[in-house]
């Protein structure tokens, strides 16, 4: 016979589940934002849960899905770092929200500073599982880096859209055009990444980095 649990009960196994992936995250997680030296060991495993055919938005003509990714986890030692990016007011970055703020882009939500593991991320649409990285200048001298980074993020079956804070501040235009077909091309319909045809979830594998692709500072 099954048990009925209270709710107290059941808060407490939530809390415990939840402590459990954070002591995976500290044991398996990158090194905090800003500390690359170490590499990026093994990742926890998170699934995509879609149902079929739930269509997000539409975009020129295309409908596109929803590929909403669980189980991601985060460190709550960046919580402070991440309110103050926020708060920094860096141009190209508010430039890129006021574009995109309160669905303002195809009613697509986008969240701003986002925790993922150890890294902290310009953009997320959690309901697509899409980041957007807007590089500054010193991207070109951490490239090493930043690929291990979006390894690391696209290994929970996530995708990275990047775009340069010069093009945001010259040609914003052009960027939003390349966002749309980004969004397009792996979330349209004849995307195939987007589903798992068996039964639409789909299992992520560790990701590894050996010790001979770490960078240091």
């Amino acid at each position: 016979m099954n048990k009925l649990i209270s709710a107290t009960e059941y808060d407490f196994h939530v809390d415990l589940q939840q402590s459990l992936v954070n002591l995976v995250l500290e044991r398996n997680s990158p090194p905090t934002e800003g500390c690359p030296q170490g590499g990026v060991a093994q990742s926890p495993n998170s699934k995509i849960h879609t149902k079929p055919k739930e269509v997000l938005t539409i975009i020129n003509g295309s409908k596109v899905y929803r590929n909403f990714i669980q189980n991601l986890p985060r460190s709550s030692r960046l919580n402070q770092l991440a309110k103050d990016k926020r708060k920094a007011g860096i141009l190209p970055e508010v430039l890129f929200w006021k574009q995109v703020h309160k669905g303002s882009f195809h009613k697509i939500d986008f969240d701003r500073q986002r925790i993922i593991g150890n890294y902290i991320v310009d953009f997320y649409v959690k309901s697509l599982g899409l980041i957007v990285e807007v590089d500054g200048s010193s991207h070109d001298y951490k490239q090493a880096y930043d690929a291990a980074r979006q390894a690391y993020l696209e290994s929970f079956g996530l995708k990275v859209f990047r775009c340069s804070n010069f093009d945001v501040k010259n040609n914003i235009n052009a960027v939003f055009t390349s966002l749309e077909d980004f969004i397009v091309n792996e979330y349209g319909e004849n995307s195939i990444s987007v589903f798992d045809q068996s039964n639409n979830v789909r299992e992520l594998a560790p990701f590894y980095i050996s010790n001979s692709s770490r960078t240091s500072t």
